[in-house]
């Protein structure tokens, strides 16, 4: 394996979690308009262009920080507006926006997959070496930031499928956790117990991969 710099290792990760974080923000702009809320499409959020949805702190500042001091890079980008009351139907239809976003993160952890086994096609062998380092990193990258927004806690995509799934009732009870959502996030971040909890999923997942596609 190639032996990265601090900056090397900086723009190795930096297109591929800027297209994880923001890439997984418009999935759920675009699955929200197919079931008939427009909210985010109004907003101009229903786009692949990641310019459109980076935060500069939770895109840019953040994961850099993340990424020097761990190996689990931790941001985010300018959520994307959804009116669940504007859905089809508000309760069943919140599960496929949920959804979207970690279907979008796995999406990309195969193409970034087909890029590092692709790479050596390449001629010049730095280049070549760069991508397929960057599609190992894209493939982390996207394994972490799934495996985080499937937490079920609101207001992340694992807390929603979860609220579109419970009985009515235990559902509202369950949503009423969101306003303080991310607060408990971070506290989990900051005592390392989220690592205990996500670091084995994400390693097996990885482990995985490396096994079927030889990564």
């Amino acid at each position: 394996m190639m032996e990265l710099t601090v900056l090397q290792k900086f723009f190795v990760d930096a297109l591929p979690i800027v297209f994880a974080i923001t890439l997984h923000e418009a999935a759920h702009g675009y699955v929200a308009r197919y079931f008939g809320d427009n909210t985010a499409y109004m907003s101009g959020r229903v786009s692949l262009n990641p310019l459109r949805h980076v935060d500069p702190l939770g895109t840019l500042l953040v994961p850099a920080v993340s990424l020097l001091l761990s190996d689990m890079p931790f941001g985010w980008a300018k959520p994307v507006p959804v009116n669940f009351g504007q859905l089809r139907n508000p309760k069943q239809d919140m599960f496929w926006v949920a959804v979207a976003g970690p279907a979008a993160n796995l999406a990309m952890l195969v193409l970034w997959i087909l890029v590092a086994k692709l790479a050596p096609i390449v001629h010049d062998e730095s280049v070549a070496m760069y991508l397929r380092e960057m599609g190992r990193a894209g493939v982390r990258i996207n394994a972490i930031i799934m495996v985080l927004n499937l937490l079920p806690l609101p207001p992340l995509d694992g807390g929603r499928i979860a609220v579109s799934l419970l009985p009515r009732e235990l559902s509202y009870r369950f949503a009423s956790i969101e306003p303080y959502g991310m607060m408990i996030l971070g506290l989990l971040l900051l005592s390392t117990l989220l690592q205990r909890v996500v670091g084995p999923v994400v390693n097996g997942t990885l482990m995985a991969t490396q096994r079927i596609f030889g990564l």
